[in-house]
């Protein structure tokens, strides 16, 4: 999965120039730049700071022109939050890459090492060491107390092949001698080489394999060498198998296949942003158009207040009217002005929030920021809300939702993750064997009064010959065992992981409960809303009739100015009714989708494009565009 992405590419931003691919990409040297290792460390992307050409591209003569679709796109390309969100897939990628290597958890230093083993016999220090006597030829040791963490559970090997260069030694080392008895000098002079190789690869059943090849070289002034300089190569085979603890694909796959189902949980929790992230989108746009509508519900409302008030002056100047009438419709124009004033605001607000949700630097774009955002796209409200029943509207919710496909991969991993607290019940039997091979070869010392055999009279070429041959081989083969009495602390750790499934299993149906719920009562929202958005239409329309006779009322003398300025206000509120009831409907058509997990299918946006961060939907603006704006 991780090649996918780690093979791709990104161009450079120039100028303002923006770049067609908005995601985030990491680059990983393929294939490796040095023999057989793989040291070029991946590079990712610099962020991309600069917004999209879609939204230059919807700008005309200082107004930013907004189809629904076309926000939700420049949203997908631009959002810094789903930015951000972009990255969780990408690393949950590099996580299952981590988890293939094998070894510890990230962060833990429990972990099975290599395995050495010393071959002994060669001058003065080998018969010492396989005496059983300690040397110190001035080497230094160094203990460091610190904090660890242990992994709970069974550690998977290594499965990286790892090559090791446990000792590249030239030595020349002088030595005084308490004793006589061994060495036969005063002060031991060692020239030495040693070279000691080795390779190491862990499997997945829990087993690991070691080979090591081993140079010495030794050149001494001992009279008790029979050789001098001498040749020691050796090589062994090591491998071991847990029996018990730690055996099994299964449960030392664990982490791959947790990290697996991690990176698919990634992908839902991307769906789950994005599904916020185009419901934030949604709402906003319609704020912002029930928020025009008022804006034009006020300054109509303003309209009607200044020529009522010019009738109402003409009235008294021929009479019709009593002059203390002038200051009524005088106070009526001063209340729709103030009015007119709070809802220009509230647009500015909403256009404000919505440009932060389509833009990555929000205000800081001037010619952004000074754009007024005529929408093109207007809400209807069906006459009749037909909704599928809510055993359906239940089955569409558990096959859309992110949260319960996320929550059924949560207990599958719970349930991976147990299979190592339960291995780890099991006493330790670990079987290993090797193999070893040696050789010996050199030249006979002059100073020395044994004489050495003539299959060890020879060089490197010898030593090797007997190496190869097998002319001193060795077997080995055994098990070791461990086993913790009580063994309360893995008894402990297993019961835990069990309560936690089990209670997990409870929270589940206790989520599916409270979702049916939410379900019925958005089913339930959304009726109501289409119900009473139908009621204000028809009673704005009755409130505006009833306005027009009272205004004809008036003009003919039988009706009175407080008469009319109470129709007036009562169309008003009519119609603020109107617009708080559509904007009503779409905040729970919205949230009815959310809590579907539909909200994407809904609005046609697909989470592939997202991750990329590039919508394939061109936007076109129409020939006639409209005007409008609240600047």
């Amino acid at each position: 999965m991780n090649r996918k992405f780690a093979r791709s590419r990104i161009a450079l931003i120039t100028g303002c120039v923006v770049l067609h691919a908005q995601q985030p990409v990491v680059e990983n040297q393929q294939p490796p730049v040095v023999g057989i290792f793989n040291i070029e460390p991946p590079k990712v992307s610099p962020a991309i700071t600069v917004n999209s050409e879609r939204l230059r591209g919807l700008m005309r003569a200082g107004r930013l022109y907004l189809t629904l679709q076309d926000a939700i796109a420049a949203a997908i390309e631009n959002n810094l939050d789903l930015q951000v969100d972009r990255y969780g897939p990408l690393r949950a990628d590099w996580y299952i890459t981590r988890q293939q290597g094998g070894g510890p958890l990230r962060g833990s230093t429990q972990n099975p090492g290599s395995v050495g083993i010393t071959v002994s016999g060669q001058g003065v220090n080998g018969a010492l060491s396989a005496a059983g006597l300690s040397t110190n030829n001035g080497g230094a040791s160094a203990s460091q107390n610190g904090g660890t963490i242990t992994q709970i559970g069974t550690v998977t090997p290594n499965l990286d092949p790892t090559v090791y260069a446990n000792t590249f030694r030239f030595s020349h080392i002088t030595t005084p001698q308490a004793s006589l008895a061994i060495s036969g000098v005063q002060a031991l002079v060692d020239d030495d080489r040693n070279i000691y190789p080795s390779f190491q690869e862990g499997f997945l059943t829990g087993g690991a394999v070691q080979a090591q090849l081993q140079y010495n070289y030794q050149k001494e002034n001992s009279p008790g060498d029979v050789l001098r300089p001498s040749f020691l190569p050796a090589g062994y085979i090591y491998a071991q198998q847990p029996l018990l603890a730690g055996r099994g694909i299964a449960v030392n796959a664990r982490f791959i296949h947790i990290a697996q189902k991690q990176a698919i949980g990634a992908r839902l929790t991307f769906r789950s942003q994005l599904l916020n992230l185009v419901a934030a989108v949604v709402n906003a746009y319609w704020d912002l158009s029930g928020g025009q509508a008022d804006l034009a519900a006020r300054q109509s409302a303003l309209e009607f207040a200044q020529r009522f008030y010019e009738d109402t002056r003409r009235q008294i100047q021929l009479g019709a009217t009593a002059g203390v009438d002038i200051y009524r419709a005088e106070a009526e124009v001063t209340t729709r002005r103030q009015d007119l004033a709070v809802a220009q605001q509230t647009v500015s607000q909403q256009e404000i929030a919505l440009k932060n949700l389509i833009s990555r630097n929000g205000l800081g774009d001037p010619g952004l920021d000074s754009a007024a955002i005529v929408l093109l796209d207007r809400l209807e409200v069906p006459a009749n809300e037909e909704l599928p029943p809510l055993r359906q509207l239940v089955a569409t919710a558990m096959a859309h939702r992110p949260d319960i496909q996320l929550d059924k991969i949560n207990d599958e991993v719970s349930e991976i993750s147990a299979l190592g607290t339960q291995n780890s019940i099991l006493p330790s039997l670990t079987s290993y064997g090797y193999v070893l091979n040696r050789g010996l070869a050199g030249f006979q010392s002059p100073i020395s009064k044994y004489s050495a055999a003539p299959s060890q009279i020879g060089g490197n070429a010898t030593a090797l010959e007997q190496l190869f041959g097998g002319d001193y081989k060795s077997r080995y083969a055994g098990a070791n065992f461990r086993g913790i009495i009580h063994n309360r602390s893995q008894q402990a750790d297993f019961g835990i992981d069990q309560l936690q499934l089990r209670q997990g299993d409870l929270i589940e149906m206790k989520n599916h409960n409270d979702m049916v719920v939410a379900i019925s009562n958005g089913a339930i929202a959304v009726r109501q809303a289409a119900l009473r958005y139908h009621n204000a239409v028809a009673t704005r329309e009755l409130q505006q009739d009833l306005l027009d006779k009272e205004e004809q009322k008036f003009r003919l003398g039988s009706s009175t100015i407080d008469l009319v300025i109470a129709a007036g206000r009562t169309l008003i509120s009519a119609q603020y009714a109107e617009l708080d009831a559509r904007t009503a409907y779409a905040r729970a058509r919205i949230g009815l989708d959310q809590t579907l997990g539909t909200t994407l299918e809904t609005y046609h946006v697909s989470v592939d494009q997202a991750l990329q961060g590039v919508v394939d939907t061109e936007s076109k603006l129409p020939a006639n565009l409209p005007a409008g704006g609240a600047k």
